[in-house]
């Protein structure tokens, strides 16, 4: 999977507690990224997360990771600059008036973890959110371009949380959590989450993921991933989620990625999504549904990744607009992209 969901909880919880009167170094990971994008119709037309800007070389972000483990106790504080990373809240503005025409910079993680034994381990801070299937490092993603369903969210979880690694095959987590993507919930911690990991066979991986609260609304969400061969890869993702006030609707989704790697070099994936905005009475809105098609080619070296994609969506309404600026039911656009982690 590319999305570890049980977070750096275990991870560092089962390597702290080996190396209990260890320090280990700081250590600093993250990524630079940037694309061209070009929609046929001649304007931005997706309404997708991130790569958004048409006919341009533009910007992704600058994303920085930080950790250390020193005994039983971990850290991990994330940051980026630059417009993708402005998609997730919340941005700080660092200009000293306030006034929000300064630098900006986003927190993506900024958490603590501490091993309570080998198998349970207790995480408090700002997290990337436990849900879902993609991230918002273009690093943890095959596709640059987003799912529908990840740009539907929750980005971040606030909160505190346990994780218990119960064996190698069969894990849980359980947390308190602010609403989403707020580190500071002034109405107090209102929401509920859990997790539960089931390694069925070598090469599966599964998560079933629950988070509720009363302002935000409920989702229940699968995610779940198949090393079938050595170059082929299957993942899933399913989603269902109401409003606080189930009148207002929500959505319903589902995303297949089948990947083929045929070296070291070069891997295909697809992004085949259909996502449903479920009927809203409060305003008499029908149901509506889109189709998306993402094709993915992904040439590697070393730590720079080219990815060139051709995306097609296609709604049941006029969601898009064609090359006159008119209603249109349908989008195509195309994009590369270069993505360097270190």
């Amino acid at each position: 999977m590319k999305k570890i969901f049980l977070t750096l909880g275990l991870g560092l919880a089962l390597f702290t507690t080996n190396a209990q009167d260890e320090k280990s170094g700081l250590e600093i990971s993250g990524s630079v990224d940037t694309y061209f994008k070009y929609d046929f119709s001649g304007t931005s037309n997706i309404p997708t997360s991130f790569a958004d800007n048409h006919n341009s070389v533009s910007l992704g972000m600058l994303d920085i990771a930080l950790s250390q483990s020193i005994g039983k106790a971990s850290f991990v504080g994330e940051f980026s600059f630059g417009p993708r990373s402005f998609k997730s809240i919340p941005t700080f503005d660092l200009n000293s008036d306030g006034l929000g025409d300064g630098q900006n910079v986003n927190i993506q993680n900024l958490y603590i973890s501490y091993a309570l034994s080998d198998a349970l381990s207790l995480t408090a801070g700002y997290m990337g959110t436990f849900v879902g299937y993609e991230v918002i490092s273009p690093v943890g993603n095959f596709n640059y371009s987003t799912s529908y369903l990840f740009s539907a969210g929750p980005f971040q979880n606030a909160g505190l949380k346990l994780d218990w690694s119960i064996s190698e095959k069969f894990g849980v987590m359980v947390g308190a959590f602010n609403d989403w993507n707020v580190y500071q919930d002034v109405n107090g911690i209102s929401d509920f989450g859990t997790q539960i990991y089931i390694n069925p066979v070598e090469g599966w991986d599964a998560y079933v993921n629950f988070l509720t609260g009363s302002s935000s609304g409920t989702i229940i969400d699968l995610t779940t991933g198949f090393q079938i061969t050595d170059g082929f890869y299957l993942g899933l993702n399913a989603a269902d989620y109401t409003y606080s006030e189930s009148d207002l609707g929500g959505y319903i989704g589902f995303a297949l990625y089948p990947q083929v790697t045929f070296s070291e070099k070069l891997s295909l994936g697809y992004r085949g999504e259909y996502f449903i905005v479920k009927e809203d009475k409060t305003i008499d809105m029908d149901s509506e549904n889109v189709f998306s098609n993402t094709f993915t080619l992904n040439y590697y070296a070393g730590p720079l990744t080219f990815s060139t994609e051709l995306r097609m969506d296609s709604a049941s309404s006029e969601w898009f607009v064609d090359g006159d600026d008119a209603p249109n039911k349908s989008a195509t656009q195309f994009l590369m992209a270069a993505i360097y982690s270190f």
